[in-house]
């Protein structure tokens, strides 16, 4: 070994304390918190016990408390300021595109947004020990003054790396991640759901944190996805998967879509005797009973007419139906007997089962992580601009199921390079829907080694903008023959999160509709901010602006979610 080489001397010093708490994780992992120890915990292991009060069942962290306090506090001096010239069709489009942090976004939206969104997906950081987490940070005024302590970019975003030996890893994660969901839950609708992205590394903290802030009842389902095709061979194990956290609202309001029937599932029904119902499939007539209890009235003989052969249901199970019903089945022909054996069987028909297919609970065949960078590739024009994003298979089976009403809001408020948005566009062309879009990203900066840098991509934002106005005119094109296609909206409306300085008029009288009410003075005076709300349709906030006086009268609906206080830019 050269000793005289550099790189081969460790840089760090040497600690004795952080070394003696390594050392007893190693023997009690339960005591050793986010790299503080918890000497009560020690305590216990060691066979000391004291009594305590009451305990209650619950996570907590470091932190939790400001986290709650932070969801609760009000946004002052910050609004969404229009910027035009990075819009696409602002004159029609009903979509939004968002720059700034999301927690502060999130309070905006708030206003006009409560109740109205019926599916949020979103996909946060994954905690890896290397991932950008959002500091929630609001206390200093001075912009200088943040930027010299880090606190923020050159950009004013407010961002740090979670390293895994930070003492308290863990706890920053959730504290990022509890007040935003907080906000998530009061912009859904009462029928509303929310799916969240996330690998092991905390989707048990995450699930926790859900089960606090939706409810534990309100669990839907945790889905799987496999992201890979083949499992890699750095690990003694290798992981394909990642997972898909959905809550509802209120689960007893929920009714989710169906996805559509692909030929695959169309082709397992047939119709060999040309039954007049239509294509059908065989199915068992039998069941292991109701609830898992064996029904007394639903255990009797049936009579194959043909064979003369009385058919019971196998031990332990029961027939599906009375043997009134079922004698009136036999009639119809929805029962039937097997050729080879005699027995009876069920004719399921397509025409009467539900006309669309159960989204499950492994997705195995909604593409992959290698699918969404060639769908990028394909895009952008270019390899790697974007290599982390969700194929849009994944997100349009979400869309799909979460959104089934063709004039549904979505939003998604870690939109990154706005799979979402791409997916929800796709959809629209396919269905004739209308969906719409609320992308919400910080403008991290990309790296200066990237390829999404050296072509000319200063930001995140600028990527996810970009892929919208791409993959739009691709969709376009791709259906162009398409009945209605002209009319599909892949415009949007950019606005940023900045300080407010206007002085605000407020108008409530003689409110009328938008439509009617909207007063054009001049390209320069005149400013629109498309907010959709609480109903099916989304609505414009017209303002009619007074440079010389500063003032903004708004025109506003009678719905009470119109209120937002929305910056004037020229």
């Amino acid at each position: 070994m050269n000793l005289g080489v550099k790189g081969d001397l460790k840089q760090e010093i040497f600690n004795e304390v952080n070394e003696n708490v390594r050392a007893l994780e190693r023997l009690f992992p339960s005591v050793v918190k986010d790299g503080q120890v918890d000497f009560e915990a020690l305590k216990e292991e060691l066979g000391q016990f004291e009594e305590v009060g009451p305990e209650k069942y619950g996570l907590t962290w470091s932190g939790k408390q400001n986290a709650k306090k932070i969801a609760q506090q009000d946004i002052v001096g910050k609004t969404l300021k229009y910027i035009p010239e990075d819009s696409k069709n602002p004159e029609t489009t009903e979509n939004l595109y968002i720059e700034g942090d999301n927690l502060e976004v999130l309070k905006l939206l708030r206003q006009n947004y409560y109740g109205a969104i019926k599916m949020i997906y979103i996909d946060p950081p994954y905690n890896t020990g290397n991932d950008f987490v959002y500091k929630d940070n609001f206390n200093m005024d001075k912009e200088i003054s943040d930027r010299e302590e880090g606190d923020i970019s050159e950009l004013g975003e407010r961002y740090t790396v979670n390293s895994k030996s930070a003492n308290k890893y863990h706890a920053n994660w959730l504290n990022m991640m509890y007040p935003r969901l907080k906000i998530a839950k009061d912009l859904l609708k009462d029928d509303g759901i929310i799916f969240i992205s996330i690998d092991d590394n905390e989707l048990d903290n995450l699930k926790k944190i859900c089960n606090e802030v939706f409810g534990e009842e309100n669990l839907v389902e945790c889905l799987i996805w496999k992201k890979r095709a083949t499992p890699p061979n750095d690990k003694n194990i290798g992981r394909i998967h990642e997972f898909i956290l959905c809550y509802a609202k209120n689960s007893e309001k929920l009714r989710l879509g169906l996805l559509p029937r692909d030929q695959k599932s169309i082709s397992r029904y047939t119709n060999p005797d040309g039954d007049h119902r239509g294509p059908w499939v065989a199915s068992d007539l039998s069941a292991n009973g109701k609830g898992g209890r064996i029904v007394e009235s639903c255990i009797y003989p049936i009579l194959n007419p043909k064979n003369g052969k009385e058919y019971f249901p196998s031990e332990g199970r029961c027939w599906l139906f009375n043997k009134e019903k079922m004698d009136l089945w036999i009639k119809e022909g929805r029962v039937s007997f097997r050729e080879n054996t005699g027995a009876p069987f069920l004719k399921r028909y397509l025409s009467e089962v539900r006309q669309g297919l159960t989204l499950p609970t492994i997705l195995t065949e909604f593409g992959f992580s290698q699918t969404s960078a060639a769908e990028a590739d394909k895009i952008f024009g270019k390899k790697g601009i974007f290599e982390y994003a969700k194929p849009t298979t994944v997100l349009n089976a979400l869309v799909t199921v979460g959104a089934p009403d063709k004039n549904d809001i979505i939003l998604d408020f870690f939109s990154g390079s706005s799979t979402t948005a791409h997916s929800i566009m796709q959809l629209n062309a396919e269905d004739g829907g209308k969906r719409k879009f609320i992308m919400v990203q910080l403008p991290e900066k990309t790296d200066k080694k990237s390829e999404a840098y050296k072509n000319g991509y200063k930001n995140i934002c600028e990527i996810g903008r970009d892929r919208i106005k791409k993959s739009g005119k691709i969709i376009k094109e791709e259906n162009k023959d398409k009945e209605g296609i002209a009319e599909l909206d892949i415009g949007f409306k950019v606005f940023r999160v900045g300080d407010t300085n206007i002085r605000w008029n407020y108008e409530n009288e003689n409110l009328k509709t938008l439509s009617n009410e909207v007063t054009i003075k001049s390209k320069e005076e005149q400013a629109t901010f498309d907010f959709i709300a609480a109903t099916k349709s989304q609505a414009t906030l017209g303002e009619t602006v007074s440079a010389k006086e500063n003032t903004v009268h708004f025109a506003a609906t009678s719905n009470p979610f119109l209120n937002q206080f929305v910056e004037i830019c020229g």
